[in-house]
């Protein structure tokens, strides 16, 4: 019986459409004999002997999806994992794309980023004797990679030369791109995923992500590939289209991030921030824009070295993690530091760690982050008479609702009804800047404070289109030092906030769902809660049902499958006191619910402890809302709902 012959038999084991096997047959005659996935064959043909079924029918059932905005997923071999030929493959789409849109450009010009990853097989999905070509694949090498593409089709590609020891920060690339005025741009990161993932993001002209419809025109190009161009690295070197970068926009990005600060400087010694970079890109950015402005930087030593094995750092070199902090926070209680900041590992997001009055440390998260640093920029703007005639506050519909309420309390405009994506907030800036208003709001980008986003991700200019952990870490470290002159700490200061606005108790839950099975599960119980939605959640009925995908609602007709993709959300909103949005992943193979909870602001005259039983009893319905949503979501496909009365998050995945 020959390769092929023996990996129909085993997936004929396998409960899954039959359209989805011969897909993944298909492609897997293509990799087991074209010349081109000769390097992969040894792994394949071990794969094979060994009977990895489910495996091999993952990563050959289809081509790993181009998505809303590139294409990420675990490195590996076959076209449903991340790799030079699925890459090259987007790349090539991309160089149609801009070709397209662009027809009397020329030179097209992109700029390429890159973070610090590299594969080294940390799951043991190969066999480690035989030759493996993505072994070792770093993101410096897959950018290369990319180049080649972007130079082979005429296309001019601007990268950090070969011997530099920089990196470019997803937030400065997208400056880059706008500082050079090229036509788009290219990252190779998968941000705080696992260390064996990688992907490839573009960029468009406007210094963001493509947003429906311009996404899907790049989508259906990606899929009409059939022939990729490209050189070897040297003839590419040759070829007069490869420019590397200088420091000159590094420069500019850094100098307009201390521009952005509301503060003198500390005194040297006044005030000490621990930072981490989680051995990521972060101390080129938020850091060297922290030091240059005048704080006392403490690194964490361990942490510093760019490796993208992240080996000093606890679960996942996510700032929204806690426990990613971990070092941090002892090396700040060592030094009696005033503030902890995080970087992830392509410097977008940012996690903070802040002391009360007693000295016990506290996580901020990225709600907490987000009203803190919305009242605090508008109150210090109003009080130096610098605030605009018309302040825009931005944020994503599941970010707290609080940044909402104390927009308006300074008489801002507050856009938050956008999807979730940083893209979407970046469309809502260009549109302020081509038509001077987006939707019921006017004004220019002059107008603009900031957009806050759940997941850690701040931006408090609009000179940049994308999240920025340095611009967010100055403004944080300036609220934490003004309260420090004031003889007060960020706990007190958020705790002013929710007594004046409203106490809310926002948290996030996920269901991961492995594999070709886990996704078809996925699928289902969305499917299920759009049909049959939910009437009551612990004991509260569920006053107002929303379906973002429904084509009369507040986002009109579907712009396309990407469109459709980014607007798979369902809302269910309990009256004033609690709220749920479920929606898929784009990036991680979960379903991701973000909750909230909240009470009115506190009355004149409540006494401590009432209030405090105010707080005391959203913190349990948050519990009960959580555990109940999820057990109700879990029943609709038949699963185990034990776990998620514990409020914790579900795991149904086959392993490979």
């Amino acid at each position: 019986m020959d390769l092929l012959a023996q990996v129909a038999e085993g997936f004929r084991g396998i409960d899954a459409d039959v359209a989805l096997k011969e897909q993944a047959l298909t492609f897997l005659r293509h990799w087991l004999t074209e010349v081109e996935f000769a390097a992969y064959r040894p792994q394949l043909h071990w794969l094979i002997e060994t009977k990895q079924w489910p495996g091999l029918l993952d990563r050959f059932y289809q081509i790993l999806p181009f998505g809303t905005g590139g294409r990420r997923g675990a490195v590996g071999i076959g076209p449903n994992r991340m790799n030079p030929w699925t890459l090259r493959a987007s790349v090539q789409g991309h160089c149609e794309y801009l070709k397209e849109k662009f027809p009397d450009v020329e030179p097209l010009r992109v700029v390429l980023a890159y973070d610090v990853r590299q594969f080294e097989d940390q799951r043991r999905q190969y066999n480690p004797d035989l030759p493996n070509p993505v072994l070792h694949l770093s993101s410096r090498d897959l950018a290369r990679e990319a180049a080649c593409v972007y130079v082979a089709n005429g296309i001019h590609a601007y990268i950090l030369p070969p011997d530099s020891k920089h990196y470019l920060a997803t937030p400065e690339l997208s400056f880059t791109i706008r500082y050079l005025k090229a036509q788009g741009g290219l990252n190779i990161s998968a941000s705080h995923n696992p260390p064996d993932d990688n992907g490839g993001k573009f960029y468009d002209e406007r210094g963001g992500q493509p947003v429906p419809p311009d996404d899907q025109i790049m989508a259906d190009l990606v899929d009409q590939v059939t022939a990729i161009k490209t050189l070897p690295w040297s003839e590419a070197q040759r070829s007069g289209r490869l420019h590397w970068l200088d420091e000159a926009p590094h420069r500019a990005y850094i100098d307009l991030c201390r521009k952005t600060s509301l503060l003198p400087p500390p005194k040297r010694d006044d005030f000490t921030v621990v930072f981490t970079p989680l051995h990521g890109v972060g101390s080129l950015t938020a850091m060297k824009v922290l030091v240059e402005q005048g704080f006392r930087v403490l690194p964490v030593a361990e942490q510093m070295t760019p490796d993208g094995q992240f080996p000093n750092v606890t679960k996942t070199p996510n700032p929204e993690v806690p426990e990613s902090m971990d070092r941090a926070a002892a090396l700040a209680r060592q030094h009696k530091a005033d503030l902890v900041l995080a970087t992830d590992p392509d410097a977008d997001r940012l996690g903070v760690m802040v002391p009360d009055k007693n000295g016990e440390w506290h996580v901020i998260n990225g709600h907490q982050m987000a009203a803190l640093l919305t009242h605090f920029k508008l109150s210090k703007l109003t009080q130096q008479g610098r605030l605009p005639s018309s302040p825009i506050v931005i944020r994503t519909d599941v970010t707290t609702s609080l940044v909402t309420r104390i927009a308006r309390h300074f008489k801002a405009q507050v856009i938050d009804d956008l999807l979730v994506g940083f893209k979407y907030i970046a469309d809502v800036l260009w549109h302020l800047e081509r038509e001077g208003a987006y939707g019921d709001v006017t004004g220019t980008p002059a107008d603009f404070i900031l957009a806050v986003e759940e997941s850690h991700g701040i931006l408090v200019t609009p000179h940049i289109r994308d999240k920025d952990a340095a611009g967010a870490a100055l403004l944080m470290a300036e609220l934490a030092l003004d309260q420090k002159r004031r003889q007060q700490t960020i706990v007190d200061y958020l705790e002013r906030i929710f007594q004046e606005f409203g106490y809310f108790r926002n948290e996030g839950a996920s269901v991961f769902m492995h594999g070709l099975e886990g996704k078809q599960q996925m699928a289902h119980m969305m499917e299920r809660l759009r049909t049959t939605p939910l009437r009551t959640i612990a004991g509260l009925e569920v006053t107002a049902f929303e379906d973002l995908r429904q084509e009369k609602g507040r986002f009109g007709p579907l712009k396309g499958a990407t469109d459709a993709a980014s607007r798979n959300v369902l809302i269910f909103r309990c009256g004033e006191r609690a709220r749920v949005a479920l929606r898929p992943s784009g990036t991680e193979p979960k379903a991701k619910m973000y909750l909230e909870t909240c009470s009115p602001p506190r009355p004149m005259g409540m006494a401590d402890d009432a209030w405090r039983r105010q707080c005391h009893e959203v913190d349990e319905l948050m519990t009960r809302f959580s555990a109940d949503f999820q057990r109700q979501a879990l029943q609709l496909i038949g699963l185990n709902p034990s776990a998620a009365a514990e409020g914790k998050s579900i795991h149904t995945s086959t392993p490979e």
